[in-house]
């Protein structure tokens, strides 16, 4: 394998000061902390990216390491954008994997990875993620992002945490048992950095299945309150709380003006959840539930709804 150093430039300014606070960090007897995510994959709600923008707008970033995009991104399956301006092309905004140096409400310092997911590469991508975590000395990464879930919008948030550290994440009940999925480059870092002995721990946060394309804050938060609680880091989110608000507002006056069988398929989700989530014995939360309505067709006619409703306020 070719050397994976090569495949970031370090900013000398931004991996200073990345290397005072490991250093701050080790004499307090603690480490650093690496979050990430990555755009392209599932992440349904945007429930990741919603964390990650959270992130970066509250906690003042400085770039340590740029990763090389050339590389790593197909450009003709996620297309850049360009400015043209009358006569001339006037800007470019180039896709960029970033390695940032943040800091939480108190100043504590912390690492959040970022950017499109990796189109190729992935092995020597996840042996350059390892570098950094090594040459930063980081004590615990942390992954996050959306999934689909046959779960309405009026229960609480699930969230399936994963990784070597689950003892971080105490008290989740259990919706999986074994599945083989597509992969990611994200897990695919979290299952070598584990291997190669590093703490990793991952959240997952159940999103109702007919909004899954829409930001969905109250996924971003519950991940958000969930990384506060195992890095103790201290992340506040009032924002995503406010927006929460907004959206379960927005939620609730399109299901008042639609017809009457969405709102019942959601009722019966309701009892369906109720009766699964209050199943605490059972191996696989899932593993012997009822039928849960189908997530395409109960997607299906919540999209069609949306868009009838946004026909007529156009």
């Amino acid at each position: 394998m070719r050397d994976p150093r090569e495949l970031y430039l370090l900013e000398p300014v931004g991996a200073a000061a990345a290397t005072a606070a490991r250093d701050t960090a080790e004499e307090a007897g603690t480490g650093l902390v690496l979050l990430y995510h990555f755009e392209g994959f599932m992440d349904a709600g945007e429930a990741g990216g919603q964390v990650v923008e959270h992130l970066l707008e509250q906690g003042s970033p400085q770039v340590v390491a740029r990763f090389d995009h050339d590389r790593l991104v197909d450009y003709r399956a996620r297309r850049p954008v360009m400015t043209f301006d009358r006569e001339s092309w006037t800007a470019y905004d180039p896709p960029e994997i970033l390695l940032q140096l943040v800091h939480d409400s108190v100043g504590a310092p912390f690492l959040v990875l970022t950017g499109p997911e990796p189109d190729t590469e992935w092995e020597l991508f996840a042996a350059a993620v390892r570098t950094l975590v090594e040459r930063f000395d980081v004590r615990l990464a942390v992954d996050f992002h959306g999934i689909p879930m046959g779960v309405p919008h009026t229960r609480p948030v699930g969230l399936t945490p994963h990784g070597n550290r689950l003892d971080l994440a105490p008290g989740y009940p259990k919706w999986f048992d074994r599945a083989q999925v597509p992969g990611s480059a994200q897990a695919l870092l979290e299952y070598r950095l584990a291997e190669s002995g590093h703490d990793v721990l991952g959240f997952a946060a159940h999103v109702p299945h007919y909004i899954a394309r829409s930001a969905y804050p109250a996924a971003a938060l519950v991940i958000l309150e969930a990384v506060q609680s195992a890095t103790g880091l201290v992340l506040p989110g009032s924002e995503l709380r406010r927006r929460r608000e907004e959206v379960f507002a927005e939620i609730e006056e399109q299901l008042t003006e639609g017809d009457g069988e969405l709102r019942s398929a959601i009722r019966g989700m309701e009892g369906q959840y109720d009766a699964v989530a209050g199943a605490e014995d059972r191996d696989s939360l899932l593993a012997r539930a009822t039928d849960l309505p189908s997530a395409d067709e109960l997607g299906r006619r919540f999209e069609e709804f949306l868009a009838e409703h946004e026909r007529d306020a156009e």
